[in-house]
Order: C-alpha cells, then structure tokens, then sequence
C-alpha cells in the first residue's frame, strides 16, 4: 500500500456538534428519505400498473416503452441544470418546489386523458424530479462530516428502496380495487402532504459551506433561523477562488464514478419499468410471486446499502482509504452483479434463477450512495451541487434509453427479447464495475485540485 492509498486520519477530538442540532440532522435526513421514498413510488407506478394502463389506453409495448422513457426526456438536463443553481440558491426551497411540481405534473392524468396526457405528465414529472437525488444528497450530507455520512448517505439510497418496497404492495392493491388513476392521485396526495411538513423542518446544516476540515463551530451554525442553511457561495466572510467545474469533471474519480452509477440506474430503470412485466411474461411468474420477489430484490438492495454504509465507514476511521472504502466496495458489487446477470439467460429456471436475479437486480443499488458521498469528498463546498447534479444528469440518461431498447427488443422478439436486455444490462455492469475500481481514488484527485 502506497501513501497514494492512505485515507486522511479521521480527527481524534472534533468538536462536538450540539444536541440540537444532532436532533435536526436526523430529522432533516428522515425527511429526505420520504421525499425520495415518494420519487420512487412515483416513478414505479407505470411499471406496477403496465399491463393495466396498455389495456386501457391500447399501447403496444414500444409505445408504453416512449411513454415511459417521456420521463426521462428533461430529467437529466433538469438535474444538470439545478444542481448548478444548487450552488447559489438554498436547495431547502429548491426541494420544496420539487415536491409541489410533482403533484402538480400528476392532477391532470389522475382525472383523464390518453396517451398524449399520460407523456406530458410523465415529462413534467421527469423534470421535477431530475434534479431530486443530488439535491437531497447535498442537503442531507451538509449537517455531517466525511467520515460520518456513509450512514446518512446510505439512509437517502434506502429511501429508493423503501419507495418501491412501499409502492409495490400499496399501489397494486389501489391499481386492482380503484384503477391506475387512483393510485396516480394517491401519490400526487402524498407530495402535498410533504410539503408542508419540509416547510418548518427542512434546511442545510453546518458543512453546506464549508469544507470536509472545518468543524460544525467554524460553520458558525447556532440552529437558529438563518443559521445552518448557507447558501453554498462559500465560507462566511471568505471570498473563495471559484474551481471551474471542468476541473472537477475531468478528474478520473469523476469519471469512475459517474460509469459506475450509470451502470447502477441502467438497472434500476430496467427494474422500475419492465422488471414485473419481466417476472410475469418472460419467467412465467404468477402477479402474486412477481410482486413477491420485486419486494426480494428491493429489500436485498436496502440491506446492502445499510451494510455497504457500515463496511465503509469502519474502514474508513481505520485509515484505509476512499480508494478501497468506496471504489473498491461499489465496484466489487457492480461486478458480481453483472456476472450474475450475463449468467441468467443460460440457467436452467428453478432456484438458482433466483438467486441469480436477486444478484443481478440487489447487488449493483450501493453504488448510488457511493457514488454522492464520493463526489462530496472530492469537489469543493462551491461546486458540490454542480458536480452532483452534472454526474446525475449524466448518469439518468440510462433511464431514458433502457425502458425504450427493452420495450423495442420485446416488441421484436416478444418474451426472448428480455433476454437481450438482461445481456445488455450484464455488460454495462461489468464496465461500470470496473471503472469504480480502477478510475476512482478522491483522495489523490482531491490534492489535484488543490494544486
């Protein structure tokens, strides 16, 4: 192990942070974690309901494909672009107007409308919620330092997970006895309800301006109105020098990362959009074990990410470095996960097919978290929104190619075409797997930058 390899010395002695604003860092990152448990239980329910929606509305499987790939049209130019403003503008507000836009973008498709209403809603909805994830990351990592937000990191990943796993039996139990519509304005429900408890709640905390060194009593963060939620121009009373974010982005941690969580959404595009339609039509899974095992491989995926977190975080107060904490580890999953799916095709069906699917759909969610609390490491307090934001608009591009290429190669080759996909998906996590591990090392960029 070279010197290249050695994490910094976590403090001995940092000051404590005030009870009180312990108490509102968790509650904070509670918050988040049901705002992103909303993104995905908004974004699973055209999956949930597939078959219902393409009944109703007499969609072939290209077309729900579009529809759901419509999503995606401005959700990666929407996360680029506000999580530049994330950088000027305090993202408390820029959450809180998320969140209104997504029940907004719903009401019109929950009372009707065919297939031109159900894609300007999905694109509406796709461009609230682009920006949602690097946001509520970047807030919720502000109120800890860097050894401590592996948890809370993995905390806001979880909330994906719970979202589906939440979604999965509630929604279809709404689909089956009310329509597809209701759940859409069960949903549309909830984000209203959200709101108004992130109005008195939400907020940055005490690292939203300053850097990974500077303890909670150098943020000058007191709790009190106006206090803890900077705005992210930089330290109080210090101008800054402003990094370009080109900088930044052509680093190879960036750039590991960014490959590696591409791969990641690839999957979990794949898994939201055609995943149940996957389990019922190309494996002959009854409705029943279909929503079954979905609820396996999203509660397999929580527990990772949870443990992902722990390993993390113990390896990194021991000194080892990012590098292996959080390269290593993502990319090591991103691997098994694509051996695990380019094996799929080829085994007979019974156990191991389960097995197999759990790996290929539970391993790779990890890298998500990685990947924020990585960026957060390596760039600057004044350009973490960029960054965050640029990586994820780049990343969600999977989103807007998969569901399309799925439904494409379905409507070709009916059933078997899920098995290309599932080649497809196996490929881009090896790749992304092995960009994690070989590209990604903050510490060594992080001293690039500061030269």
């Amino acid at each position: 192990m070279t010197d290249t390899d050695v994490a910094p010395a976590v403090p001995a002695g940092p000051p404590k942070t005030p009870s009180r604003t312990r108490r509102r860092a968790w509650i904070v990152t509670a918050l988040l974690v049901v705002f992103m448990m909303i993104n995905f239980a908004d974004k699973s329910v055209l999956g949930l309901a597939a078959d219902e929606i393409r009944q109703d509305l007499g969609l072939s499987a290209s077309a729900f494909g579009l529809a759901s790939s419509a999503f995606f049209l401005l959700f990666s130019i929407s996360g680029a672009a506000v999580g530049l403003l994330a950088d000027r503008v305090r993202p408390k507000w820029l959450l809180l107007i998320m969140a209104v836009l997504w029940s907004v973008s719903q009401a019109p498709l929950a009372i009707g409308g065919g297939l031109a209403v159900l894609i300007a809603s999905r694109v509406l909805l796709g461009a609230a919620e682009g920006p949602a994830y690097p946001v509520a990351q970047q807030t919720t990592l502000s109120w800890f330092p860097n050894h401590r937000r592996n948890l809370p990191g993995a905390l806001i990943v979880l909330g994906i997970t719970l979202g589906v796993l939440v979604a999965a039996p509630v929604l279809t139990w709404v689909i089956n006895h009310h329509g597809w519509r209701s759940a859409v304005a069960a949903l549309a429900l909830v984000g209203v309800v959200w709101t108004l408890l992130w109005i008195p709640f939400g907020g940055e905390g005490p690292y939203a301006t300053t850097s990974d060194n500077d303890s909670p009593a150098e943020a000058a963060c007191d709790d009190g109105p106006g206090t803890g939620e900077g705005t992210g121009a930089g330290t109080a009373g210090q101008a800054q020098p402003k990094m370009p974010y080109r900088r930044i982005l052509a680093t190879r941690t960036w750039i590991g990362v960014t490959i590696g969580y591409f791969s990641t959404y690839w999957v979990i595009a794949f898994a939201l959009v055609w995943l149940p339609s996957y389990l019922r039509d190309g494996l002959g899974y009854s409705s029943a074990v279909s929503t079954q095992l979905l609820m396996l491989f999203w509660g397999l995926s929580g527990i990772l990410v949870l443990g992902q977190a722990g390993l993390t975080g113990w390896m990194l107060r021991r000194g080892i470095a990012s590098r292996w904490a959080r390269g290593g580890v993502g990319g090591v999953l991103l691997l098994i996960s694509g051996v695990s799916c380019l094996a799929l095709p080829v085994v007979p069906a019974g156990a191991v097919t389960v097995v197999l699917l759990v790996g290929s759909f539970g391993l790779s969610g990890a890298m998500g978290s990685i990947a924020a609390t990585t960026i957060m490491e390596l760039a600057p307090a004044h350009r973490r929104g960029g960054a965050l934001g640029i990586m994820n608009a780049v990343v969600t591009t999977a989103g807007l190619i998969a569901p399309t290429l799925i439904g494409s190669l379905v409507d070709a080759h009916g059933a078997g075409g899920y098995e290309y996909a599932v080649l497809i998906t196996g490929a881009l996590l090896l790749v992304g797997g092995t960009a994690a591990v070989t590209l990604v090392n903050p510490d060594r960029d992080a001293r690039l930058l500061s030269v």
